[in-house]
C-alpha cells in the first residue's frame, strides 16, 4: 500500500492498523512490529510510544494497564531520508515517500468513499484539517518560505493526529 493511500484511509476511518483510541498496548504491540521507544512518566501518569514515524500516548486504566489516548503519524520525520521510510515498508508494509503534499493527499480523499467533511483553521505557519467524524486532523505546512530538504516545504503534510472526542459531563 503507499503512504498516500494509508493516509486517507487512516483520515476517513480514524483507524490506524486497525486500532482506535481505546486500544490496549497489547493490541498496538500485536499491530506494529517495528522497534520502539517507550517514555513513562514519573508517576507512571502516562506512557508515550515512539515508533519513529508514529507515536502513541496512553493513559493507565487499572483493568488493561495502559490505553491508548491519541496517536500521530509524524511525516515530517521522513524528509531527513530514506531510512526510516525503507524500515516502515518492511515491517508495516506501508511505502511513504520522503514528502507528501497536501495536493497529492486531497487527490486521494478525492477518489477514497466516505472522506469526512474537514474543517480548515489557520495555526501560525500551518493550516490544520480537521475530520471531526473520524477523530483526525492533518497539519500543513503553510509558509513561502519553507523550503523541501532534510525537512518537509511548503504545502507538504508536517503529520497526522487521532486525538480522542470530546465527552460532554
Amino acid at each position: 500500500m503507499t503512504g498516500v493511500e494509508f493516509l486517507a484511509s487512516f483520515i476517513t476511518t480514524g483507524e490506524l492498523h486497525g486500532l482506535r483510541i481505546g486500544a490496549t498496548l497489547d493490541e498496538v504491540d500485536r499491530a506494529f512490529r517495528h522497534p520502539f521507544v517507550d517514555v513513562v512518566g514519573e508517576e507512571r501518569e502516562w506512557l508515550r510510544r515512539d515508533y519513529g514515524l508514529v507515536e502513541f500516548a496512553f493513559n493507565p486504566e487499572p483493568e488493561t494497564e495502559w490505553v491508548m489516548a491519541t496517536a500521530s503519524i509524524q511525516l515530517h520525520r521522513l524528509a531527513s531520508g530514506d531510512d526510516l521510510a525503507r524500515a516502515w515498508a518492511r515491517c508495516m508494509g506501508v511505502e511513504f515517500s520522503r514528502y507528501t503534499s497536501w495536493e497529492e493527499l486531497r487527490d486521494e480523499l478525492s477518489r477514497t468513499q466516505g472522506v469526512p467533511e474537514l474543517k480548515i483553521t489557520d495555526q501560525g505557519g500551518f493550516l490544520q484539517y480537521r475530520a471531526a467524524s473520524s477523530n483526525v486532523s492533518v497539519l500543513v505546512v503553510d509558509d513561502e518560505d519553507e523550503e523541501r530538504g532534510y525537512r518537509v516545504g511548503n504545502g507538504d503534510v508536517w503529520g497526522l493526529d487521532l486525538w480522542a472526542p470530546f465527552r460532554a459531563s
